[in-house]
């Protein structure tokens, strides 16, 4: 009975303060960066802002070294999430579907570069590099960036794994399927919102990455590099608001679209059986 009263009467108003303000803490921030993309000051950050103009998106529009930094991010993003959906599928795969000796170890060698500092990944890659004389380039952005991608589609995919039954794979076999059968109609179809959440959320991780980038890149400028260049010697600052505005939102796409996939998938054909 008490149960249902706090459930009709819903949160307490001091706990509705408290998230409402959490949730402003997070979010004003974004909503400045926002706003401050349309000011019609260029030089500093004036509250309220003086005037507003959509004239800093036709500037961002035409200059041409934002779009050779979107270029290069949208490039090594993609390359950087195929690459882990591949790899963290397999390996995902092997851990979770078989039993030998160091199976924990591998498990946390895997899941170590996403639990590491990102300039301590940084350093150690960019030692690397240079032991092996492999100059800096789109691939060696892609090589850091895979680093942690390949954590986000291993643990979407390892948990989904676990959560298929092994029988289905079994009654596959039993069936007459050959390998590549029991790939394409049992494990992918359980498997498949599971990989394309972990690749959607290895891109924005990607798309957005500046330590990592920094000590991988060279004199290649991602879009978020770009950015911290522009804000430590600034042309036109409205320009990075901007291009800030954009970075959310290529970011917040995938995110979304993740969230939406899971949604509804708590159970997976086969579930303890």
């Amino acid at each position: 009975m008490r149960s249902e009263v706090v459930a009709r009467d819903g949160a307490p108003l001091g706990l509705k303060i408290a998230a409402a303000a959490g949730l402003a803490f997070l979010h004003l921030p974004i909503l400045l960066i926002f706003v401050y993309a349309f000011t019609t000051e260029e030089k500093s950050y004036q509250w309220p802002p003086p005037g507003l103009t959509l004239k800093w998106f036709a500037v961002t529009w035409n200059r041409p070294d934002v779009w050779a930094a979107l270029q290069l991010s949208l490039k090594v993003a993609s390359i950087a999430t195929l690459v882990a959906m591949v790899l963290g599928t397999l390996c995902a795969a092997a851990v979770s579907r078989s039993r030998f000796f160091g199976r924990e170890t591998v498990s946390l060698l895997v899941i170590l570069p996403i639990a590491l500092p990102g300039v301590v990944t940084g350093i150690a890659l960019r030692s690397a590099f240079s032991l092996a004389d492999i100059p800096f380039s789109t691939w060696t952005i892609v090589l850091g960036h895979a680093t942690f991608c390949v954590v986000i589609v291993y643990n979407n995919a390892v948990a989904r794994f676990r959560r298929t039954s092994g029988s289905l794979i079994e009654a596959s076999m039993d069936l007459g399927a050959t390998y590549f059968q029991t790939l394409r109609f049992v494990i992918l179809p359980n498997i498949a919102t599971a990989l394309v959440v972990g690749g959607m959320l290895a891109f924005a991780l990607s798309f957005d990455e500046v330590i990592v980038t920094t000590f991988t890149s060279g004199q290649q400028q991602t879009l978020p590099i770009w950015m911290l260049e522009e804000l430590v010697r600034p042309r036109q600052r409205p320009v990075t608001n901007v291009v800030a505005m954009v970075v959310v939102l290529v970011t917040l796409l995938p995110i979304l679209g993740a969230y939406y996939l899971t949604r509804g998938t708590d159970t997976v054909a086969g579930q303890g059986k």
